[in-house]
């Protein structure tokens, strides 16, 4: 689990454009937003992060909208979460909020707008302050020390160096996403050429995965950079 000051959204939408522009649009506004492409992978996520509110779609494959609310709800969870749909009738609306949503949005909607409800939505509920340790595979880390360890309970470190720390906090902020090499430069701290996020890259992946030649956590994404899986 993983939390800090930042607020932490989930968006769960299987309309990879959408999905995108939403997650990017809640970083420039400085929201922590991670992107799941169904109920599924949203609640794989959810076993290792801690968010602050949910944005889901309705109409998805498998588990719909609804059906996630309501077992969210049936759990005792209490993260706010706002429904997306191109569903405008009341009747829906009125399902929806019957399933446990807190707000509801229609699409197509100006992301100016789902900015300013996730707000008012969250001055409502108490803010979270407890920092988690977030699941790598068979590693834990600790986002707060920037200690990766073996265990949970952060005993049988793992050394690493400070660039080190760095790339993989910075590859966290978007777990299961692609981040250019551009960008994770700068979130590094680091200038010179797109060679040295590459050199950090692979000295990270031998202390992550069992075969460094074939990576299983931190994957090359042709043509757009890296990505850490987390589910």
């Amino acid at each position: 689990m993983l939390h800090s000051e930042q607020p932490h959204i989930l968006v769960i939408d299987d309309d990879e454009r959408i999905r995108t522009l939403v997650t990017r649009y809640l970083w420039k506004n400085e929201f922590v937003s991670m992107g799941a492409a169904n109920a599924a992978e949203g609640k794989e996520i959810l076993k290792n992060f801690e968010v602050d509110l949910i944005v889901a779609d309705v109409m998805m494959p498998g588990q719909s909208g609804f059906e996630f609310t309501d077992e969210l709800r049936s759990r005792h969870d209490k993260t706010p979460v706002i429904l997306l749909t191109a569903l405008g009738e009341v009747e829906n609306r009125i399902e929806g909020l019957e399933k446990g949503a807190d707000d509801y949005l229609a699409k197509p909607f100006d992301p100016k707008e789902l900015v300013l409800r996730i707000k008012a939505l969250l001055r409502r509920v108490p803010k979270k302050t407890e920092v988690k340790m977030v699941h790598i595979g068979p590693y834990w880390f600790d986002m707060d020390q920037g200690i990766l360890s073996r265990n949970e309970d952060g005993t049988d470190h793992i050394l690493l160096t400070e660039l080190e720390t760095r790339l993989l906090s910075s590859l966290l902020k978007t777990p299961n996403d692609s981040v250019s090499r551009e960008v994770l430069a700068e979130r590094c701290g680091m200038s010179g050429t797109e060679r040295a996020i590459d050199v950090q890259v692979t000295r990270l992946r031998k202390k992550l995965e069992e075969d460094p030649a074939n990576p299983r956590l931190l994957k090359t994404v042709r043509g757009k950079g890296y990505m850490l899986r987390v589910i």
